[in-house]
């Protein structure tokens, strides 16, 4: 057999509706590689790298199943370089092949990689094409166009824009399109704690032995944390058990999605989210298709899923999920680098472990290393928030979420989380910190129950470390935010504390992250 091409295919590119794939030739040649280049640029979570090697070794099977060539190379291959390049090299000389082809991947470092490589394959004469990967509604530049010569970026803005270029949830097309209500936005009634009489759906999972992947993994050294039950990792592994997902979402799930998508509750660790997000980031579900999907869901149930369930669902796929991506390629590579806070601590060691006294902390933390899952409230809202009030440096809080969880691809982690958790930003994607109190954590939670720490107290014995370290944060970044408008309020309420109670609460902060890691 001759191979006159090799197309490369990343972990994160598994969809079978590229155009790459509606017709087999056997003089193409499909690659795909388990690489410990990609196990160990960062710690990750052992469901994480399980999930992606499961899903491509499943891909690369419905790939030789439709008639396509596949050089599949596993992590223990004895001719694994474990370098993407030198081992594409390698086939590249072994086949004679005089083109190379690979789809635009969605991590910088990927992409300046491969950028290189074909650089280098066309000074030797070997043809070379970077393909669109089929999957995003909008372009890398999209976002950078749209805010071109704007120092602060607005998602509205963005959804706005999307919603009409789709034609999702509006009425007539074009630039005049309406919204169908004539409200672009639900958010305001996305925000109620869940009732203590509400019902949780059982979430969907599944029952795969990945026991040989695992013993492979650690034969081979890879690094990793988190917990796992190899007899039943329960996360998809393919595009019919996605669907499954999204189906079971539409039905059971959206009715409610929107009313409690920022609870948190001891009673569940999936609650009404769709946990796509996964499925989505490799690629093998389409976010039209997902969209698409649950408005059709709408549409036969009216009377069951009101209009702010489905819109801030779509908000969720058309509008951050793009957005992030778009401010991603913005900014890129100088926003990986940006401390606009200056901050310097160590994350506690008990993000590793959820070894903590305080209750919505180890519960967060323990769900991740449990299910490598965490809802965006707890992710926001607990293990970020309390990450940005101790001060904790933006390089250690990236690496943690970037391995701790399923769905973290750097295009989508870093924005949400060096810019919409920490705001190490300074401001590029939100307009202010996102920080609370003990206040919030028990408004949209249970978690304040039962824990060692008073949620009512700012400082001594027991007093919820949220309350000092708050306080503390305005404190000592009075010169960023006294004068945003958006949290001037808060200002004042410091400034009325008494001299004393005020000394108090910052001594307090002041001993708390001194102690982090005995909290």
């Amino acid at each position: 057999m001759h191979i006159r091409a090799v197309k490369l295919v990343l972990g994160d590119q598994l969809y079978s509706g590229h155009s790459w794939f509606q017709t087999p030739d056997d003089q193409t040649l499909y690659v795909m590689m388990e690489l410990r280049q990609e196990t160990d640029y960062v710690r990750h979570h052992i469901q994480k790298v399980l999930g992606f090697f499961a899903a491509m070794r499943e891909f690369a099977r419905e790939l030789r199943a439709q008639g396509h060539t596949v050089r599949y190379i596993t992590l223990d291959d004895k001719q694994n370089t474990n370098n993407l390049c030198d081992n594409l090299e390698q086939i590249l000389n072994e086949t004679g092949a005089r083109r190379f082809e690979y789809q635009l991947p969605d991590e910088y470092r990927l992409d300046k990689q491969l950028s290189e490589f074909a650089a280098h394959l066309q000074q030797r004469g070997i043809e070379t094409h970077a393909a669109d990967t089929e999957h995003f509604l909008s372009s890398r530049t999209d976002v950078a166009e749209i805010f071109r010569g704007k120092k602060t970026y607005l998602l509205e803005t963005f959804y706005r824009a999307m919603r009409r270029k789709y034609g999702v949830l509006m009425d007539g097309s074009g630039p005049k399109a309406i919204p169908h209500t004539g409200q672009w936005n639900y958010d305001a009634e996305n925000r109620k704690k869940l009732p203590k009489t509400q019902t949780i759906p059982e979430p969907i999972v599944f029952r795969h032995d990945v026991s040989d992947l695992l013993e492979m993994l650690t034969q081979s050294g890879v690094q990793t944390f988190g917990r796992v039950n190899p007899q039943e990792f329960f996360w998809c592994i393919n595009r019919a058990e996605a669907l499954e997902i999204l189906e079971f979402f539409a039905s059971e799930c959206l009715p409610n999605f929107g009313t409690y998508q920022d609870a948190m509750t001891v009673r569940g660790w999936s609650l009404f989210h769709a946990r796509l997000s996964f499925a989505m980031n490799t690629k093998m579900l389409h976010p039209l298709e997902v969209v698409e999907r649950c408005i059709h869901e709408w549409q036969s149930r009216p009377e069951e899923i009101s209009y702010a369930q489905i819109e801030g669902f779509v908000r969720q796929i058309i509008g951050w999920r793009e957005y992030m991506r778009g401010v991603y390629w913005a900014k890129m590579p100088e926003y990986a680098t940006l401390n606009a806070l200056n901050h310097t601590a160590t994350l506690p060691a008990w993000y590793w472990t959820g070894e903590t006294d305080m209750n919505c902390l180890k519960h967060a933390v323990n769900q991740s290393l449990d299910y490598s899952y965490a809802h965006h409230i707890q992710r926001l809202m607990v293990t970020g928030n309390f990450a940005l009030l101790l001060g904790v440096h933006p390089d250690e809080v990236d690496a943690w979420y970037l391995g701790v969880y399923m769905d973290a691809i750097e295009w989508v982690e870093i924005t949400n989380t060096r810019g919409m958790s920490q705001f190490a930003d300074g401001g590029i994607v939100g307009t202010k910190p996102y920080i609370s109190s003990a206040n919030y954590i028990d408004k949209m939670s249970d978690y304040c129950a039962g824990c060692k720490y008073d949620k009512s107290k700012r400082h001594g014995e027991n007093a919820c470390p949220f309350n000092s370290l708050y306080w503390d944060f305005y404190d000592r970044h009075r010169d960023k935010f006294a004068k945003n408008p958006r949290i001037a309020v808060m200002y004042k309420t410091l400034d009325a504390m008494s001299a004393e109670e005020r000394t108090a609460t910052l001594k307090h902060a002041a001993h708390l992250k001194q102690h982090a890691n005995e909290l």
